[in-house]
């Protein structure tokens, strides 16, 4: 057992290219691995996997899955073959239970690019073994925090807890000519850093009761419920520490670590 329950964390992020550019949010990813204890292994909760119904990766060597498209050659190249882990997925639905009394396994699915495009650029030897938990679209908010509840004792295990997705996730207005953000997005992000701040937890369940920009930060969930996910995973006293703290049109890069205080 490690010394200290290891950190958990929420990437946003953002653009698929990040994980090929080199940018400030590839080198904070860089600088955030190295920051850390080294992971014994990862559960990694994306935006880019929905079900109905709790679902685990099951394989012992998952695929890279390029859910995208519209995007240069050289992103479609990535792999990122890095080792399933069945016995992890097992245990994991083994503490699921209490919540989900029915977690299913599926062999036939790989990673997605929510958990790749951060993950090759942390560990990009792929040597940590993974696996993925879905995001059960029969759930509410507070029905996500009350799953993600059951997995805090990972921490003690060693293994990273990592949420993949954007607070404030608005494509349908984002402008790519013109990255000030609106009032509305900076707005919403900073309301959304108070409540983190102030571990208010459940008003961050409850997002589509956080006030009028809410429904414009928020369209679709899917992007903002691994942030609970990494949430849930908070204990007294941990720190939580933000990075990449910024708002691009109407996405936000916000991210943050839980039980570390890391300067990126």
């Amino acid at each position: 057992m490690p010394s200290h329950p290891m950190p958990a964390v929420f990437v946003g992020h953002g653009n698929p290219m990040n994980a090929i550019e080199d940018n400030r949010y590839h080198a904070s990813w860089q600088r955030l691995a190295a920051t850390l204890p080294r992971p014994k292994a990862i559960v990694c909760v994306s935006a880019h996997w929905e079900t109905r119904g709790v679902y685990l990766t099951g394989a012992a060597q998952p695929e890279t899955i390029h859910d995208f498209y519209g995007f240069p050659a050289e992103l479609f190249a990535v792999q990122y073959p890095a080792p399933g882990d069945p016995e992890l997925a097992a245990h994991v639905a083994g503490l699921l239970r209490e919540t989900e009394p029915r977690v299913h396994r599926d062999a036939g699915r790989g990673f997605d690019h929510g958990m790749w495009s951060v993950l090759r650029v942390m560990y990009p030897q792929a040597d940590i073994p993974t696996i993925q938990l879905s995001l059960d679209t029969t759930r509410s908010g507070s029905g996500h925090y009350a799953l993600a509840q059951q997995l805090v004792s990972l921490r003690e295990e060693g293994v990273l807890i990592l949420g993949s997705g954007n607070i404030v996730h608005n494509l349908g207005m984002f402008r790519f000519h013109d990255r000030t953000a609106p009032p509305w997005a900076t707005a919403f992000q900073q309301k959304v850093n108070a409540l983190i701040r102030g571990r208010q937890h459940a008003g961050l369940c409850q997002y589509e009761s956080l006030g009028e920009h809410a429904l414009l930060a928020i369209p679709t969930p899917e992007h903002y419920l691994p942030l609970l996910y990494v949430l849930a995973a908070q204990r007294d006293g941990d720190v939580v520490s933000l990075f990449n703290d910024e708002v691009m049109s109407s996405l936000s890069m916000t991210s943050l670590v839980i039980g570390q205080d890391v300067q990126l």
